[in-house]
């Protein structure tokens, strides 16, 4: 398993994507509309849409620690197995910008993600 990055949600992606710009100087990456990603020295920062999370922006919660995963159906079935999974928020998914993606809560109710590229275009931004 391999930290890749930490995902916020919002209500304007392109306003939080344009402020994010800014601050970093680095471009986006925008694989769906409802999702970008911005690629640093170590760790990503996404940033997706409401619809890609069922929280309510700028509230506990809505940021995401993600996860990327060789077989996120495996993971499940391992997590769930070992009772892991007390509060799924999705079962594992295929999302518009080509991850299968499983959202959890940990204890303290951060949202956590694992997921796998499914798409060569998924698989082609997950490298360096």
């Amino acid at each position: 398993m391999n930290f890749a990055s930490v995902r916020i949600i919002t209500a304007d992606v392109d306003r939080l994507v344009a402020f994010y710009e800014r601050v970093t100087g680095v471009t986006a990456r925008r694989p769906a509309p409802v999702f970008a990603e911005l690629v640093l020295p170590g760790a990503t920062l996404a940033i997706g849409a409401t619809v890609t999370a069922p929280v309510e922006p700028g509230r506990p919660g809505s940021a995401i620690i993600e996860f990327r995963v060789d077989d996120v159906d495996a993971e499940y079935a391992r997590l769930q197995d070992q009772q892991v999974l007390d509060d799924v928020v999705q079962k594992p998914t295929t999302m518009p910008w080509g991850n299968r993606s499983l959202l959890f809560r940990d204890p303290d109710g951060t949202l956590v993600n694992l997921f796998t590229p499914v798409t060569a275009e998924a698989a082609a931004r997950q490298k360096p």
